[in-house]
């Protein structure tokens, strides 16, 4: 596990950055964190990282939006969902198994459903050291991560 902090919304995006580089096709990162945390930031600095130059938003309604880079990014907000099994329903499976990276905000609400192998992203706003203090953690979980080290 790695823990680390940034300081304004461009050192979370950088972040997001850095950990882009070391994610490849069929990679799953889970994203947790209260709402206004930094969860669409760090994944602007992923889909960065991809040479996606759209601007990332959450897809809060839509459920997923579909960029395209050096690699597919499928990024998915499942807040609103009320069952997992609803994902399914949109084809949940073939993103999981495609040819992309896929990023889920509030990915514990489906976390029956996720493949066992994940990175799993928390990010904490920490108000008592400052209003844009945030502290990241990145767990490897799976077999598939098994000795993984990421040094940021």
């Amino acid at each position: 596990m790695i823990n680390t902090e940034t300081h304004s919304f461009e050192e979370t995006v950088e972040l997001g950055k850095k950990f882009g580089r070391i994610l490849k096709p069929g990679d799953v990162v889970c994203l947790s964190g209260d709402l206004g945390t930094g969860k669409t930031a760090f994944t602007n600095g992923i889909a960065k990282e991809l040479g996606i130059d759209s601007y990332i938003t959450s897809p809060t309604f839509t459920l997923v939006n579909e960029y395209q880079g050096k690699y597919p990014l499928y990024h998915f907000d499942v807040y609103r969902i009320a069952d997992p099994e609803e994902m399914f329903d949109i084809g949940f499976e073939e993103y999981l198994n495609g040819e992309g990276i896929t990023i889920i905000e509030w990915g514990e609400l489906i976390w029956p459903i996720l493949p066992s192998d994940i990175i799993r992203v928390n990010i904490v706003k920490n108000s008592g050291k400052g209003l844009d203090i945030r502290e990241i953690s990145i767990d490897f979980i799976g077999g598939k991560y098994s000795g993984y080290e990421l040094k940021i």
